[in-house]
């Protein structure tokens, strides 16, 4: 086994929340529609290159980014544009496409091992964009798609997401080691080094990735992610920058170089405390929500769909569809009840990372739910979310900067190392949306830099 670094995670969170999805995996039906939404990809000025009523292939170009018109997105589906709906300011969310029984594939240059000996980066990166490749790798500190000008020193690869709730390596991992690996040589090429987290104890990673995996992690959420990675192994500021993705995106680079096609296979996840079969799905990108969640959710009309996972998912109706990066759906009760003698009960079962509920030492899965249980208050300096945040920021007086807009200061108690994983917002116990502060913040100062 090669040498690995070991990095451990001490400030992270074991989330006991129910409705883990099981390793089962069943493959769904072919849906009569998919969609690409555009407004789910952050960063991007969407231009479109289609219009209701054409006909796509499989890998057809629906639409690119006016900032850099060759980071182009790809059809998920062969068949006719039926609708494309706008929000406000003609922002574009929904392209949706009506299947064909029968669909075709745009066919694109295939990749060998030894082509990759004598390829440039530059030539590699072309055909990454003309492919649709592109867009599965992201940088930090802003987590949007890459600069293909850039050069980073690391290049991150995540196997394992520790969100409630997303897919197995166990289940995405094991039927496609070949096109991992294929993958894996071409990131290589892409930065000085690629950057493979993941949990050592997992026996997938022991046995089949001992020579892939560099660095082993320790902690729960969210020690997995590249941001909390990068933060414990860079050694100086000049290494913000960094390119990342995610174990199964690596999977669909792997495929497209080598069968000439864009990859549209999807693994995901359906859990949560409301949903009646959680497990693994087989499908394909742009699935309808309705398609993975018919049948399979409990009787209740005030169910929250999260796209993704629990703390940085979003809300989608169920006539919606899942974004480019969408792998996992969430079903939490967003029911606000009254709890009768509530003060009598001593919140053994209700979800808390305060030891003022005996929930702290109940070590089952909890009922978790999208209330918030009180009102928002002004901070207490209670130093909760210090204890947490896995990239040692004081959020609680980040935040007074960011109110004060003392950007500089903000900076320098290290807003640009969130990894925006909402910690820090589910222990405030004065309802601050901190992460949502912060993220604005992030973008703000990404502006303004850039403008």
């Amino acid at each position: 086994m090669m040498f690995m670094i070991s990095v451990d995670i001490k400030k992270s969170y074991k989330f006991r929340v129910k409705g883990c999805p099981t390793t089962t995996l069943t493959e769904l039906e072919k849906p009569k529609r998919v969609a690409m939404l555009p407004e789910k990809i952050p960063g991007i000025k969407p231009k479109l290159k289609i219009k209701v009523d054409e006909k796509v292939k499989i890998g057809d170009p629906l639409f690119f980014d006016k900032k850099n018109p060759k980071l182009t997105f790809l059809s998920p589906g062969a068949g006719k544009i039926s609708n494309i709906t706008y929000g406000k300011r003609r922002v574009i969310r929904e392209i949706e496409i009506r299947l064909d029984d029968q669909e075709t594939f745009a066919e694109f240059p295939t990749l060998t091992l030894s082509d990759l000996k004598t390829i440039t980066r530059e030539d590699l990166i072309d055909s990454m964009l003309n492919g649709g490749m592109w867009p599965y790798i992201r940088s930090l500190p802003y987590r949007m798609i890459a600069d293909p000008n850039d050069f980073p020193k690391n290049i991150i690869v995540t196997i394992e997401n520790n969100e409630p709730f997303h897919p197995n390596p166990d289940v995405y991992l094991i039927p496609n080691l070949e096109y991992f690996k294929m993958g894996m040589e071409i990131l290589k090429k892409l930065a000085e080094h690629s950057v493979v987290g993941s949990d050592l104890s997992h026996p997938l990673i022991r046995e089949q990735l001992k020579n892939t995996v560099t660095h082993h992690y320790s902690g729960y959420y969210p020690a997995e992610d590249p941001g909390v990675m990068l933060y414990h192994i860079k050694t100086s500021d000049t290494q913000n920058l960094a390119w990342y993705i995610s174990g199964q995106d690596v999977i669909q680079i792997g495929k497209f170089f080598k069968h000439g096609r864009y990859p549209i296979e999807r693994i995901v996840t359906l859990g949560g405390s409301l949903a009646i079969e959680k497990k693994h799905f087989k499908t394909r990108i742009g699935l309808p929500v309705k398609l993975l969640t018919e049948g399979r959710v409990q009787s209740n009309e005030f169910i929250r769909y999260i796209a993704g996972g629990v703390f940085r998912g979003y809300s989608v109706v169920k006539d919606s569809y899942l974004g480019f990066y969408e792998t996992a759906l969430n079903l939490l009760s967003e029911e606000e009840k009254e709890e009768t003698f509530g003060f009598l009960r001593f919140g053994y079962s209700r979800p808390s990372f305060s030891k003022t509920f005996l929930s702290s030492m109940n070590q089952s899965e909890l009922k978790y739910d999208c209330g918030l249980h009180g009102e928002e208050r002004a901070c207490v300096n209670c130093g909760y979310c210090a204890k947490v945040c896995p990239v040692d920021i004081l959020p609680q007086f980040t935040l007074k900067c960011i109110v004060a807009d003392e950007v500089e200061e903000a900076l320098s108690h290290g807003l640009l190392d969130c990894v925006e994983c909402g910690i820090c917002s589910y222990t405030c116990p004065s309802k601050i949306e901190l992460c949502s502060v912060f993220r604005k913040a992030k973008m703000e100062y990404y502006k303004e830099i850039n403008s």
